[in-house]
């Protein structure tokens, strides 16, 4: 059911959000979209034209948490209950692909709630998309950013001492083609908390995390990479944003 006309995304900047605010959320969110998406299979089959579709793109900050993706263990999660609720973590199990991963201040979390019926039905083209979109705009702050063979998300390449290190974290639910959760961008994020976990379950010793403000060695406007980064998705899956 791909369509030519262009898309029309809705971008909602949710400011700081508890992390489950945010997935009640997109629950919601993702079950309009799948609502719409049945209705108007129904008026096709009546002969009648199509409603539009409305797709959101998600920007928000979580206070500190970890969440463990059903492909995930438990043993990757380095503290006890009583260890997280004094260091003042929160810890959600969650439906998306991945292992763990922490959220928290100074990162850009991207929830695209795309129908990709509008799009392209291609999982692996999707997830390539998110990432090119971070390594886009990583490359308009001079910092080279690949892919990891056999890992999700975006690498920056090992240079002399340093090991490869991960700056985006992705890990994505569809259902009947609708996009759940998304990436984590680390920009001034402390990256002390991710010491607490095995980060998205790679334990080798050559791998490490990084953010843009560590690799630049000063504090990084997360208002324009925002902007920066809503005009790579735009421009990625060609799409329009509206109000």
């Amino acid at each position: 059911m791909h369509t030519t006309s262009i898309q029309q995304v809705v971008f909602q900047d949710l400011g700081q959000m508890d992390y489950q605010q945010a997935w009640d959320y997109q629950t919601s969110l993702h079950r309009e979209l799948v609502a719409l998406k049945l209705e108007n299979r129904q008026r096709a089959s009546e002969g009648l034209p199509p409603l539009l579709q409305r797709h959101y793109l998600l920007f928000c900050e979580h206070p500190p948490v970890y969440t463990l993706g059903k492909s995930g263990t438990d043993a990757n999660l380095l503290l006890d209950e009583k260890s997280l609720e004094k260091q003042g973590f929160q810890f959600f199990r969650i439906n998306r692909g991945g292992d763990i991963t922490y959220h928290g201040p100074g990162q850009i979390v991207g929830y695209p709630i795309f129908d990709l019926d509008c799009f392209f039905t291609d999982v692996h083209r999707y997830v390539r998309s998110l990432e090119e979109a971070v390594i886009r705009t990583l490359a308009e702050y001079g910092i080279v950013a690949d892919r990891e063979q056999g890992y999700t998300g975006v690498w920056l390449p090992a240079t002399g001492w340093l090991p490869r290190r991960k700056i985006c974290a992705i890990g994505v639910h569809l259902s009947r083609w609708v996009t759940l959760h998304g990436f984590a961008f680390n920009v001034n994020t402390d990256l002390k908390h991710f010491q607490n976990i095995i980060p998205c379950g790679i334990a080798d010793a050559d791998k490490s995390v990084t953010s843009m403000q560590l690799e630049l060695n000063r504090p990084i406007d997360v208002e324009e990479v925002k902007a920066k980064l809503k005009v790579h998705f735009s421009t990625l899956f060609e799409f329009e944003f509206s109000e």
